[in-house]
């Protein structure tokens, strides 16, 4: 046996075993920052505050609003996707598809973030600042996110 071999030795099925059971420990972890932050934001509208926002606020919370949505289904579509596939012998395929949903929760939940911490800013501190930090942010985001981790798989990933 090569003393260099990496990697596991694994059939399909238990690589997406494997997979599925990390996915869904990625996927409750998303869940649980998306519920707390759509339930905040649905409460927002019900606030004395909010009846004093102008039009550009009042539109930033529903585009933040609209995304939180979207974020949910998305980060939330993982449950049914497997519950409606489950038993049909899909584990490989489930694992890929569900994988790109959660992506795609990661990117909406990005934009919910950002979007959120636009609005709530620009109701705080109403000054000129507040582009620059929720950019600032917003790259901070991005490194965390998405090019630390597509740095590493370059570094050293192997596919």
């Amino acid at each position: 046996m090569n003393a260099e071999r990496h990697g596991r030795d694994e059939s399909q099925e238990e690589r997406a075993d494997r997979r599925w059971a990390e996915l869904l420990q990625e996927v409750r972890v998303a869940q649980t920052g998306v519920q707390v932050l759509f339930g905040f934001l649905l409460t927002v509208a019900f606030t004395p505050r909010f009846a004093t926002l102008g039009d550009t606020d009042r539109i930033i919370y529903v585009i933040t609003v609209v995304l939180g949505a979207a974020t949910t289904g998305a980060l939330i579509g993982p449950v049914s996707f497997h519950r409606i596939v489950t038993g049909r012998r899909l584990k490989p395929e489930t694992v890929v598809w569900v994988s790109r949903l959660t992506l795609a929760g990661v990117v909406l939940l990005l934009a919910t973030v950002v979007s959120a911490l636009l609005l709530i800013l620009r109701v705080t501190l109403h000054n000129a600042a507040v582009p620059w930090v929720v950019v600032g942010l917003l790259v901070w985001f991005l490194l965390c996110w998405f090019a630390l981790p597509g740095w590493a798989r370059m570094r050293y990933g192997k596919d």
